[in-house]
């Protein structure tokens, strides 16, 4: 999900419209989520919010603005086709140094994943998903928009958006993630009812933000954290990049917003406990 500062205010306030339309439950995924955890019937099923009137697929922006101070950082996989044939050529999407920081310091977070970029680095897709300090959650299978004008990505038809969603699960499991989450972050954010409804037979629930990191193509670390920083509040979503090739300064500025944000008193969750939070106070 690369997107601009500017672009992505307007993209929040049309998802946070939506969701405004969507009563939270407890619920499950009825489709990649559910057979990849099929197999391990006794572990809990992570929460999700049930559809809103007329169907759509619930939009989660932020959890509860309580004095429990928490916060989810989440991190974008992304890889279109073009980018998985520069890949094989040798270009870096992925970003593990960032993710050895995040052990190292401990933090829980959320990776939104393509489905190409879990068939890239099937290797680094499964440790992630076996780590229980992380989750492993849908970014499409090759991150095509899902409506028009959103970046110049190439848009996907309403007829096979919910084949794209599969195929990114299926990718995940043929790579050994056991537990992709049904939760769904649109490429670049870009969403309307159609493609809410769309969605809808695949259970998920999709997970906007309510900060943004501005790490896509920056290079000044600094300035990432400082707008990190700046934004966050109790229950925020912060979304930031997985790909080091597109987002060079995004482990530097996470080493700064860590220990600050836990100086401050904020504890980091991964957005199922966010969606979870929420859920339970409706």
């Amino acid at each position: 999900m690369i997107l601009s500062v500017r672009r992505s205010a307007a993209v929040c306030a049309l998802g946070a419209a939506l969701a405004g339309c969507a009563a939270p439950v407890t619920t499950t995924s009825s489709l990649g989520p559910a057979r990849a955890t099929s197999a391990s019937p006794t572990v809990s099923r992570p929460p999700t919010l049930a559809p809103g009137p007329e169907g759509l697929t619930p939009v989660f922006h932020h959890g509860p603005r309580t004095p429990d101070k928490t916060v989810a950082l989440t991190f974008d996989a992304d890889m279109t086709a073009g980018q998985g044939a520069r890949a094989a050529a040798g270009e870096r999407f992925d970003n593990p140094s960032l993710i050895a920081a995040l052990r190292t310091l401990k933090v829980p977070a959320t990776v939104f994943m393509t489905g190409r970029w879990a068939e890239q680095y099937p290797d680094q897709a499964r440790a992630i998903g076996h780590d229980p300090l992380f989750e492993v959650a849908n970014h499409s299978y090759s991150h095509y928009a899902f409506t028009g004008d959103c970046y110049g990505l190439p848009t996907l038809p309403a007829d096979r958006m919910r084949a794209d969603v599969e195929r990114a699960y299926a990718a995940f499991r043929a790579a050994g993630v056991p537990d992709a989450k049904p939760y769904f972050r649109f490429p670049g954010g870009c969403h309307d009812r159609r493609a809410l409804r769309a969605l809808t037979p695949t259970g998920v629930t999709a997970v906007q933000w309510d900060v943004v990191g501005g790490d896509a193509f920056a290079t000044d670390a600094e300035a990432v954290a400082r707008q990190v920083l700046d934004g966050v509040r109790p229950g925020s979503v912060v979304v930031l990049h997985c790909t080091r090739s597109a987002a060079p300064a995004t482990e530097r500025a996470v080493r700064t917003i860590v220990p600050e944000l836990r100086r401050q008193g904020y504890r980091f969750v991964k957005v199922s406990e966010l969606i979870g939070a929420s859920a339970g106070r409706r």
